[in-house]
């Protein structure tokens, strides 16, 4: 089997769409051997904000002397940023060695039943991670966490970020609907973190936590100036990666029995953070900045303004703006459109594409001094706005993935990978 073959094999999974539920990935982590059981986890879920908080307790774990898993989605370019061991990317010969073990596993599941891209992955990981001997995995949940195919596991603790809208088609029209399937992540007597504030999904956590007989830490912005956030400059910009922050530390704090930290590593854990395509800083030779923002809901989008309004209080920036249909994108629109001087509307390259054109009348409403195009590639945006000094990339992670490739900061696979994050889920 090549790497090709085996990212190929990935893709033909990847047909049979995404399902909510637990019963595949029980079935494949048996047959793999039940790797969970020979791992310690903390597990992360939220609407926004998990993967910078897992990008932060991987850090600090790292920096304390652990050998760290790390499991994460949706990738930016490579399929391998899902499954990281001390930030280092899942070789490709592993990948090749794993789909080649995954595959006979096939025959095990009916016509019907066939395994998911999400739960194959899932198990992958798991079976990776023993194999490397992690001394922890940072396991971020995929979608929602009740029946999230990450959810086979019982942690050390438990993080839940916060809560808003999205995907309410699967996770329900509410955000107490939503925050009980995050609190699904929830295990008895394990830990939990949670920066979910009162009336949106506060309430949720905390009854679920009292049932689980579970210990419930609650981070707000009080705890931004406790130590040592309050002497450590984090490299992620805005105000909300200082809450992330804080719900990292309190999870660290929470099993400090049982995994010390010193305090020496907790800040350069955090000083030496990296996670990109999250408000990442980018100086092209010309002399242009960029800022890429993946900023795909409407609460990350106002993450963006706020940020763009605090660490850039002198900028007028253009804006490339890319969103998924499914998205609430008016939403998204009145918090970045009234801040640009001038506006690219580009395809996310998927299928699940909102048409840019039928986003015009909006953003002209919302900014009439703003001119908007409308182009058919997101290379094409980028080469209307060479000129301008400040340029935003926002809407979509999948359209700042595909600007980390146009401007060659990351190496861009053999083949296309990025494909590999679409999905429709099915209950």
């Amino acid at each position: 089997m090549t790497y090709s073959d085996a990212i190929q094999f990935l893709y033909d999974l990847s047909l049979f769409g995404a399902r909510l539920g637990l019963e595949n990935t029980f079935k494949l982590a048996a047959l793999a051997g039940q790797p969970q059981e020979r791992l310690r986890f903390i597990h992360v879920a939220g609407t926004n904000g998990k993967g910078s908080t897992c990008a932060m307790l991987e850090s600090i774990y790292r920096a304390a002397g652990l050998r760290v898993g790390l499991f994460t989605s949706p990738h930016l370019v490579s399929f391998a940023e899902r499954i990281q061991v001390n930030r280092c990317f899942i070789p490709e010969a592993d990948v090749m060695r794993l789909v080649s073990e995954f595959q006979p596993w096939l025959e095990h599941f009916p016509d019907g039943g066939h395994p998911t891209f999400f739960e194959a992955v899932t198990v992958m990981a798991l079976r990776y991670f023993a194999e490397q001997q992690c001394d922890l995995v940072i396991w971020e949940t995929g979608l929602g966490g009740r029946l999230d195919a990450t959810n086979i596991v019982t942690p050390l603790a438990s993080v839940i970020t916060n809560i808003g809208f999205e995907h309410q088609q699967w996770l329900g029209d509410t955000l107490d609907k939503i925050a009980a399937e995050k609190a699904g992540i929830l295990k008895p007597g394990v830990p939990v973190v949670t920066g979910a504030r009162p009336g949106e999904g506060l309430e949720v956590i905390t009854e679920t936590a009292r049932q689980q007989q579970s210990v419930l830490r609650v981070v707000d912005e009080s705890h931004i100036g406790h130590p040592p956030l309050d002497r450590v400059r984090l490299p992620l910009l805005g105000h909300h990666q200082r809450l992330n922050a804080a719900a990292a530390v309190a999870a660290i704090r929470a099993l400090s029995g049982q995994i010390p930290v010193s305090d020496a590593a907790l800040r350069q854990g955090l000083a030496t953070v990296y996670w990109p395509g999250r408000l990442q800083r980018v100086q092209r030779a010309s002399g242009q900045t960029i800022l890429l923002d993946g900023a795909h809901n409407p609460a990350g989008a106002e993450a963006l303004r706020q940020a763009l309004v605090s660490e850039f209080p002198e900028a007028v920036p253009a804006l490339v703006f890319g969103v998924f249909q499914d998205k609430d994108w008016r939403s998204m629109c009145r918090s970045l459109v009234p801040l640009a001087k001038r506006v690219a509307l580009a395809p996310v390259h998927s299928e699940r594409t909102q048409n840019p054109a039928e986003l015009v009348p909006f953003c002209q409403e919302l900014n009439p001094h703003a001119p908007v195009a409308v182009c058919p590639s997101l290379a094409e945006a980028l080469t209307l706005m060479a000129d301008d000094p400040f340029l935003v990339i926002a809407g979509s992670l999948y359209l700042v993935g595909e600007a980390m490739e146009l401007l060659r900061l990351a190496p861009a696979p053999p083949q296309d990978e990025r494909g590999l994050n679409e999905w429709r889920p099915k209950r």
